[in-house]
């Protein structure tokens, strides 16, 4: 008898140090500066001082290549990401051969885990679509945003209210019925205000018809969408995927704007790296990694010359006397900044290819 009682005892006393060393569940925040190029950075660095990205102990670079061209586009990047594979151009969620390939967002849904997408394009652009849609062409919004309605993300957060309206869509599909009866559903920044994230199970803001505004009058900010995201999400024992992309430094950079546009939009990103910090400081066991889809412009900090007649914008601080110049109007071949923190964030330091970041994120949330 004492020989079963003690054999009892060992059971437990296993049982119980099994329970106290398992892993806690997988939390994981990516986050893209859609053509955020070491030049956007040096832009925002000279503009404030210690920036929340310059936190983060790991450090690399990504090769940004589509399997078509050696400069990519967001669809082909943003699939790379969500999926591990290398893609053409133009592809969202699908392989060269046009196959549909699981993104990290539906692995992590297949294990029970949270999801969310935040972003300042339209919901349905490149970046955010790779993420929960399949289709051979980045251009088909319509069909984007039927299967983004479709795909049961727990928060969606951005601009494109004009995809999902029947008075707009040529199918006359009404997807915002659909979206508010399983949602909080929001359009502007006091709606998403007025919702208690910490105990709604599912949020859906579309706070733009098309694109949400330039940093400098966005409203709701990319912090503050990803702040409340993140207390949706948070509420799931199981963990969660949540993809954010400051969507704008790369229209400035097409558009070849001043010094002080570009600053907007990356500190408006690096307020929303601030947030999931700080989240990241009450939980530790949650993995950030930041990066870019492609850099945009090929932009390059530099002393204003005779020639210049806009030195700078507002809020440049010591950066005064530099001005942006740029190679080109479209995206480079340059390889972007990647910055990681949290569990296992060392395997992304060094130079990899976009796809093998995408590879390593999939090996976090099937772990």
């Amino acid at each position: 008898m004492t020989r079963l009682r003690s054999i009892v005892v060992l059971s437990v006393i296993a049982v119980t140090a099994s329970c106290a060393t398992k892993a806690p569940p997988p939390r994981v925040i990516l986050i893209i500066g859609d053509g955020a190029g070491a030049g956007h950075w040096t832009a925002a660095a000279f503009a404030a001082d210690n920036l929340a990205v310059e936190r983060f102990p790991v450090t690399g670079l990504v090769n940004t290549r589509a399997s078509d061209s050696k400069i990519t586009d967001s669809a082909a990047a943003a699939t790379a990401y969500s999926a591990g594979v290398s893609t053409y151009n133009g592809a969202i969620g699908v392989d060269p051969d046009t196959n549909t390939v699981p993104t990290i967002l539906e692995v992590a849904q297949s294990r029970g885990m949270a999801t969310g997408l935040v972003a300042t394009s339209s919901i349905t652009h490149a970046t955010p679509a790779a993420f929960a849609s399949h289709v051979p062409n980045r251009n088909m919004e319509w069909e984007i945003a039927r299967q983004l309605t479709a795909a049961d993300v727990d928060v969606v957060l951005g601009g494109g209210r004009k995809w999902f309206d029947p008075a707009r869509r040529p199918d006359w599909l009404d997807l915002l019925s659909g979206i508010d009866d399983r949602y909080s559903y929001v359009e502007t920044a006091a709606e998403l205000g007025g919702v208690e994230t910490s105990a709604v199970p599912k949020l859906f803001g579309l706070f733009a018809v098309e694109h949400m505004p330039a940093a400098r009058t966005r409203i709701p900010t990319l912090p503050t969408m990803t702040q409340a995201a993140l207390e949706v999400l948070d509420q799931d024992p199981d963990g969660f995927f949540l993809m954010v992309e400051g969507s704008q430094p790369d229209w400035r950079a097409h558009d070849n704007e001043s010094l002080g546009a570009i600053v907007a939009e990356m500190l408006d990103l690096d307020r929303a790296i601030g947030v999931a910090l700080e989240y990241q400081a009450r939980h530790p066991e949650t993995l950030i990694v930041v990066t870019a889809d492609h850099e945009t412009g090929g932009l390059a900090i530099q002393r204003a010359g005779p020639s210049d007649t806009t030195v700078h914008a507002q809020h440049m601080g010591d950066a005064s006397g530099l001005v942006a110049r740029y190679t080109t109007g479209g995206h480079t071949a340059q390889m972007v900044p990647l910055f990681a923190s949290g569990p296992g964030a060392e395997r992304f330091g060094g130079i990899k290819t976009n796809w093998r970041i995408g590879e390593l994120l999939l090996e976090v949330v099937r772990r």
